[in-house]
């Protein structure tokens, strides 16, 4: 693995930020990530499928939420997405 990674530094030097290539692998990458995201709230494996769909949704929504209102923060994003997860398992449980 750490090979590939030391590959594609050498060959992405030269590489253009803006070029079509990069922006097109980006958004395939941003694509496969958002499928995944999907796929473990629509069909959740484990301990996640007792939280009820409601409270995921919600969750992904408030991270979402929080994403954008701390500028893009990833950081900002999960950390409110998992409280909110958390929170709404928690309260899920004692109804």
């Amino acid at each position: 693995n750490e090979i590939w990674r030391w590959l594609g530094f050498a060959l992405a030097r030269g590489v253009d930020e803006g070029s079509e290539l990069l922006v097109g692998g980006r958004a395939v990458a941003t694509a496969v990530l958002a499928a995944v995201i999907a796929k473990l709230i629509f069909f959740a494996p484990g301990a996640l499928a007792s939280v009820p769909l409601s409270v995921r949704l919600s969750a992904m929504a408030a991270g979402f939420v929080a994403f954008t209102l701390f500028r893009r923060s990833v950081f900002a994003g999960v950390a409110v997405g998992e409280a909110v997860l958390i929170a709404g398992a928690f309260v899920a449980e004692k109804l």
